[in-house]
């Protein structure tokens, strides 16, 4: 009788892969692919209701994308979705690396041990939890005023900070525009910043504290520590961190209106989804360019 020869380490851990990704394969196939070869049939067709009911698809080809592109203007600020589009991946590509450094060093702020801590971490996360929208309507009952949209903003763009810019850096104008501008929506950031600031806290946390004492016997200062041991430890949270913000941020883009406006405002289905094709698409896109870019960066403290 012929023995059964063991598979080697390298197949086991194919199988495995396989395995682990068996539950996504089967939620893909069964809720995600029927959906995706529906919007592309819409996006390449116009939809009608014929007189006896149900749905008429007309095939029309490309026009809805080249339309979409040339005639076609959104339905907030008349703009042609060209502009849109490039507006919207230059503040999300803005955005998402301030949003993840952020919570970066949030974290490590919330995590480092003190008396209160738990205090000071129920401050911090409690506008998370409860919501942006409720802790700024009960500062506007409070106060009289809308703080975080007038006094803030004013304080920032056209006060101080600005002109601490202006008047002590070598920046350029812009520059420190964007960065009072960054500084003026403290709030919002805040209240994006809950989830990956959790995930950050989550990954701190689970670093084993022995790295940091052996580092702290080398003569390793907090600098050292951070570059040499928590960034290289955080890695694959921080890849994670990445793609979770770039996608909720394109999920509240203007982009997903201009969807619901055309799909149930303007009834045409099929350049609603056409744009919205383009939309998963350029979503796909550059997630993997901000990959591509945040491999080659933290490839250095790997």
């Amino acid at each position: 009788m012929k023995k059964f020869k063991k598979p080697s380490f390298r197949t086991m851990r194919k199988i495995h892969a396989v395995v682990f990704l068996l539950p996504f394969l089967i939620g893909f196939f069964l809720f995600f692919a029927t959906p995706i070869w529906q919007l592309i049939r819409f996006s390449l067709s116009t939809i009608s209701v014929p007189e006896d009911g149900g749905m008429q698809l007309d095939f029309v080809g490309i026009s809805n994308f080249t339309g979409l592109f040339t005639t076609e203007v959104s339905h907030i600020g008349n703009l042609q979705f060209l502009r849109v589009f490039a507006d919207e991946n230059i503040r999300i590509f803005l955005n998402a690396p301030i949003l993840v450094v952020f919570s970066l060093m949030a974290a490590i702020i919330v995590n480092v041990k003190f008396k209160g801590q738990g205090i000071v971490r129920t401050i911090f996360f409690l506008p998370i939890v409860t919501g942006l929208p409720i802790v700024q309507m009960l500062l506007t009952v409070t106060t009289g005023t809308d703080m975080m949209d007038a006094s803030i903003n004013d304080y920032f763009i056209g006060g101080p900070i600005f002109m601490l810019l202006v008047q002590y850096t070598f920046l350029p104008i812009g520059v420190s525009i964007f960065i009072a501008g960054v500084a003026s929506d403290i709030f919002g950031l805040l209240s994006n910043a809950g989830v990956q600031t959790l995930i950050f806290l989550a990954g701190l946390q689970s670093i084993n504290a022995s790295l940091y004492e052996v580092a702290k016997i080398e003569g390793a200062n907090a600098y050292e520590t951070f570059w040499k041991i928590t960034l290289p430890m955080l890695t694959n949270i921080i890849v994670f961190v990445i793609v979770y913000s770039f996608v909720d941020l394109f999920l509240t883009s203007i982009l997903t209106n201009e969807i619901w406006a055309y799909g149930f405002q303007r009834n045409d289905i099929g350049m609603g989804a056409a744009l919205s094709l383009v939309y998963m698409i350029n979503i796909v896109l550059g997630l993997g360019l901000m990959l591509f870019l945040f491999r080659r960066v933290a490839g250095k403290y790997e």
